[in-house]
């Protein structure tokens, strides 16, 4: 080794740093070999086979000149016939047969022809040869080449048989087999697969033209040697015969020509049903499949891709509703992709004339290109996108509708897509689509807010749905008609400059706008965007001054370019004298004055004022019976004293106080924060009211004491305020979005209602890390099928319980009755707790139906014949007349899918619903809240006086009215309700002491029960002698038994529920079973007339301004001046009784 080394001599320095860089070039091009690969391709046969068959461009240019030469060859046979005149005097010789008269320019052009597919037929055949030769010999291709080929070359060295007859016209089957591989090599050169439909007919039509091109040539050239028919004369005959027709005036006279006639029956007998079979096999196929939508069509017309898991009947029929509500999307077409089989509802929907001229089916995968390409989702107006609620597991639907958001985004990046998520955790991946509605955040915002703002869901519902408020006009009830007229309104946008309603309020406050466009026009503007700001601003307040480039949102029965505006001599001379509305006051609403002041107060903890008083008195000057104040008018350019300063930011000492429960327990300490930690991604923060310090786990298990405290159930935690009791399956990130709301900054801090969550399955750790740091939210594992959960959570303390549907339910084997546990369960606590406000969400609206369900209820079946009635017109809000809906108790998420559907000619409706319910929070913009209306605040009178006064004392912005009348239901048909007012007191006394008297002892009560069967069998025999009497006496006996049927049940009830907490150690002075709610109806007027009468217990829905918005810097004052105006806010204060 020493030797070895010693004798490699040493580099010269000044090229040792180049060579260890670059190596030894010396070693590397001695030893390297250059390496060639696919030589088996360099052959010549090779490159023939290259050339010829594998190419995709050259083999279609070698099978478009083999067709052209196989058609040649016909034509040169067909030129042949014609010119070819047989011996007359050889007429009956078969000779005729075997020998024509060829003319020398056809022979040789026919001879040219055939060498040429000679040589390219021997050549494909050893290009394609792969070891059996016979094989290919006894093709039919091959053997029909043959026979046209060869005896043409062999007339070039026999000169004799040069006018021998060659069936030339059976080219036209080897043209056909040339047309079918030419058109395969076109489709594989486009890459088309989609073309089974077109091969399938094209080779049928092919078929029939070579039968009928065999035919008559044959029974021709056969009849040259009996009637010697002509070339046209055959083909009639063929025609005739092929189409069963047979007139007999053209017939065969010999046998090989009447021979050839039975083979080609049996080869049309066989052939053409199997391509008849396989054409109606692949048209079938299509139907399934829908087809295409051809590129022609997309360039030329506007269509818009709905893609869907399943198609159900009720998805679309609510898409194609609202879809087509709007009057520019009517030359739209629909484009429906989905990978299910169409069912026999939707296709016997979409063979309705109606859609059948503008929605096309589609089966296919949004994953494949070419279904896409299939639906022309690159030329798309826009792509739904919506997710299947119907799946037990609603996350593995969330990553289908994931991936379709994916595979649209990357076939097509300029489409706007419109996608519906069930899960807000999953809505991060979607955050590029234009649009995304998540159905969890919507759905519990809307259950927050409907315990705090009653019917918020059917106000939001009724809001996103398309109509003309023409529903319930032929109804002879007001409330329907009423209701179903406000329900028309919808919110609309328009630029200031371009208003009629907005434009001359160019420079004013929002609020005097938004009261003199309600009071003029009718109009209810809500909201603006500024140009250099892209975000929405519901009621900005007084201090936001309008500009003529800002854009306007407005709620209203429709948008203002499809209004016309009638103006009178009056009007025309600066003074208003028409109104757009006619409410049932004809008061003008220009000419009413009111006082200064405020009427605005929270809903909670607000019990109805006692009616039994005398008759309403209107506020006085300082108690002296004078005059009543006047409303202040609203100011053009905001006064920041004539506006009262927002309570969240006035009372200090709230902020800075430590709450202690009624029994003296731990003081709480609660702040003003956004919370610390969120659930899931893309939460939108929100300002709330905060723990100082985060609460243990243990604490917020509401039936388990921990060492932190001992308490067991609702009752022990002494709570002031009603709770708020959630039943859902799982503690899921959706919650999250129920408290926020009822926790947020603008919420009074002494009426913030606990939150209990009865949960089936106990949460885990990182829900319990996100809502702990809420004040007064606690959770319980418990289902609502379980009286004792129901008891120890507090139910009898509750003021509103919140049915979630469950998940597991959601997929049933029939459809609709994945509600079916959820509404019994509603039904019996409905019966337990008739005091209960019970607000429960189903899978399927048309289940609404069913909840407090009262059998033989003829008012029920009334409004039931009104919904169908509804549904026959056309309209697309038929549940709305259902009692449960209309009140605000049940909602179906599947209402809001219009939410996304209205999006794409309104794309702001999105922003303003998330800003309604609290979902997103914009600094500067309001939220909503509502008032009641007590018997303080009746002298208002009308609801465009309370317009002014809100907007002039409090700049709040009125929406809308959720109204609640008395109303008595029958429960047969042959009972008669009774009106309280047709008693006199005595006796209503008389008879409700003795019915109190009689529940106390059954036995009593069974007795008189059967009193009151005798006595109203007796009453229908004394109906003939005196009908007045015995008909007022039917009624109160009527009345009576059925309250003794009431009473009966009730008691029954009740002693169920207190034999239960008695037994769960629970005080049983809370239940209260007679205080219920089965006497009265509740609705929503959204917008109503500025002359509509106030009612008393009306609540007002209220959008209320930012109080962050605009903190005004107090400057320094003098002592007189803070004096006066302390002493003037206690005033305003008194009167308005805040």
């Amino acid at each position: 080794m020493e030797q070895q080394e010693s004798e490699v001599p040493p580099l010269p320095p000044r090229f040792r740093f180049r060579d260890l860089l670059l190596g030894d070039q010396s070693f590397q091009n001695d030893d390297r070999v250059q390496v060639e690969f696919y030589v088996n391709e360099n052959t010549f046969k090779e490159r023939l086979k290259l050339f010829f068959i594998k190419n995709q461009r050259s083999s279609l240019r070698i099978r478009v000149f083999n067709f052209s030469l196989k058609l040649l060859t016909c034509l040169l046979y067909i030129i042949r016939v014609a010119t070819d005149n047989p011996a007359q005097g050889a007429s009956a010789s078969h000779s005729l047969i075997f020998w024509v008269d060829r003319k020398v320019p056809v022979w040789a052009i026919q001879v040219i022809v055939a060498i040429i597919s000679f040589l390219e037929t021997m050549l494909l055949m050893y290009l394609s040869y792969k070891g059996n030769i016979w094989e290919q010999i006894f093709q039919v291709s091959f053997l029909l080449e043959m026979i046209n080929t060869v005896p043409f070359i062999i007339t070039i060295f026999w000169p004799s048989i040069r006018n021998i007859f060659i069936p030339v016209f059976l080219n036209c089957w080897l043209a056909k087999c040339a047309l079918e591989n030419m058109i395969n090599d076109v489709h594989r050169a486009i890459q088309r697969t989609n073309s089974a439909m077109f091969n399938q007919v094209l080779i049928l039509i092919c078929t029939l033209l070579c039968l009928v091109f065999t035919g008559t040539c044959g029974i021709q050239h056969l009849e040259r040697a009996g009637k010697n028919l002509s070339l046209f004369n055959s083909f009639y005959f063929c025609i005739v015969t092929f189409s069963t027709v047979g007139f007999g005036d053209v017939t065969p006279r010999i046998w090989p020509s009447q021979l050839l006639v039975v083979i080609m029956i049996c080869v049309a007998l066989v052939v053409l049903p199997l391509q008849f079979e396989e054409l109606m096999y692949l048209w079938m196929e299509r139907q399934k499949s829908g087809g295409n939508y051809s590129r022609h069509r997309a360039q030329t017309e506007k269509h818009v891709v709905l893609c869907v898991s399943a198609l159900k009947i009720d998805l679309l029929m609510d898409f194609l509703n609202e879809f087509y509500a709007h009057p520019r999307l009517q030359d739209y077409y629909v484009v429906i992709l989905c990978p299910s089989e169409m069912d026999l509802q939707v296709r016997r929907v979409l063979q309705i004339p109606l859609w059948s001229q503008r929605v096309i089916y589609l089966q296919g995968s949004v994953l494949k290109d070419q279904d896409l390409l299939r639906a022309k989702m690159d030329d798309a107006e826009a792509c739904f996108i919506l997710s299947s609620r119907n799946e037990v597991d609603r996350m593995a639907a969330d990553h289908q509708t994931i991936l379709r958001a994916w595979a649209v985004k990357d076939f097509a990046p300029n489409c706007p897509l419109y996608v519906q998520i069930l899960k807000p955790e999953n809505k991060f991946h979607v955050k590029f689509a234009d649009h995304v509605v998540c159905e969890e955040e919507f759905k519990y915002a809307m259950l927050a807010l409907n315990c705090v703002c009653p019917a918020t869901s059917t106000l939001v519902t009724l809001l996103v749905h398309t109509s003309r408020g023409r529903e319930g006009q032929q109804s002879p009830e007001q409330w329907q008609r009423m209701y179903g007229c406000c329900s028309g309104n919808e919110v609309y946008h328009i630029r200031l400059c371009d208003s009629k309603f907005f434009g001359e309020y160019n420079g004013k406050s929002f609020t005097y706008a938004s009261f003199h466009a309600h009071k003029k026009y009718g109009v209810c503007l809500i909201g603006i965007k500024r140009e250099d700001n892209k975000s929405i601003l519901l009621n900005p307040g007084p201090r936001h001054i309008m500009a003529a480039t800002d854009t306007c949102y407005y709620i209203n029965i429709t948008k203002e370019e499809n209004s016309a505006f009638i103006f009178n001599q009056e009007e025309r001379k600066g003074r208003p004298a028409g109104r757009i509305y006619d409410g049932p006051s004809q008061l003008p609403v220009h000419s009413i004055i009111a006082s200064m002041g405020t009427v605005a107060m929270d809903l909670q903890n607000t019990s109805p004022p006692d009616l039994s008083g005398g008759k309403l008195v209107p506020p006085t000057i300082n108690g002296t019976g004078g005059r009543r104040p006047s409303i202040a008018p609203v100011q053009e350019i905001a006064d920041s004293a004539s506006i009262l300063p927002c309570d969240l930011l006035s009372d200090q000492s709230e902020d800075d106080s430590v709450f202690i429960d009624e029994k003296g327990h731990s003081p709480t300490e609660y702040v003003k924060g956004y919370p610390p930690n969120s659930p899931y991604i893309g939460s939108s923060p929100t300002l709330c009211h905060l723990l100082a310090e985060k609460a243990p786990f243990c604490c917020l298990r509401l039936d388990q004491g921990c060492r932190h405290n001992s308490f067991e159930d609702a009752k022990a935690y002494g709570f002031k305020n009603k709770l708020i009791i959630v039943s859902a399956e799982t503690a899921g990130n959706g919650l999250y979005n129920f408290i926020v709301p009822l926790r947020a900054y603008y919420r009074p801090r002494k009426e913030l209602n606990p939150i209990v969550l009865l949960l089936d399955n106990p949460p885990d750790n990182h829900f319990l890390e996100a809502i702990c740091c809420f004040p007064m939210v606690y959770y319980m594992a418990g289902t609502i099928d379980n009286l004792d959960s129901l008891l120890q959570c507090g139910i009898i303390y509750a003021d509103n319980l919140v049915v979630v549907d469950k998940e597991s339910t959601m997929s049933a084997e029939e459809d609709y009755m994945a509600d079916a546990k959820t509404i019994v369960n509603v039904q019996t606590m409905f019966r337990l707790f008739p005091s209960l406000s019970i607000i429960t969400e189903l899978t399927h609206p048309s289940n609404m139906r069913f909840m407090q369900f009262r059998a033989k209820d003829c008012y029920s079946l009334a409004l039931s014949k009104l919904e169908k009635k509804e549904r026959d017109k056309g309209s697309n809000l038929a549940f709305m007349f259902r009692l449960p809906f209309a009140a605000g108790r049940v909602f179906s998420i599947s209402m809001l899918d219009t939410l996304l559907y209205q999006s794409f000619v309104k794309d702001y409706m999105i922003l303003i619903a998330r800003l309604l319910l609290g979902l997103d929070t914009t600094p500067g913009s309001g939220y909503l809240c509502a008032m009641k209306i007590t018997e303080e605040d009746l002298w208002i009178s009308t609801y465009g006086r309370l317009f002014q006064k809100l907007c002039s004392s409090s700049a709040e912005i009125p929406i809308g009215i959720y109204r609640t009348e008395s109303h008595i239901f029958s429960t047969s048909e042959s009972q008669v309700s009774v009106s309280v007012d047709d008693c006199d007191d005595t006796k209503d006394k008389g008879d409700e002491s003795r019915s109190n008297d009689q529940s106390d002892h059954p036995l009593l009560r069974k007795k008189s029960m059967q009193w009151a069967r005798r006595l109203s069998k007796k009453s229908v025999r004394w109906q003939g002698a005196s009908r007045d009497s015995s008909k007022d006496h039917a009624q109160r006996i009527a009345q009576q038994r059925l309250n003794l049927y009431r009473r009966s049940e009730r008691e029954e009830l009740s002693e169920l529920v207190r034999n239960r907490m008695r037994h769960l150690g629970l005080p049983t002075s809370g239940y209260d079973e007679q205080n219920d709610h089965q006497n009265t109806l509740s609705y929503v007027l959204i917008n109503p007339s500025p002359d509509t009468r106030l009612e008393l217990n009306d609540i007002v829905y209220l959008i209320r301004s930012d109080p962050l918005a605009h903190v005004p810097e107090e400057p320094p004052i003098h002592s007189s001046s803070l004096k006066e105006r302390r002493e003037s806010s206690i005033d305003i204060r008194e009167d308005t009784q805040l």
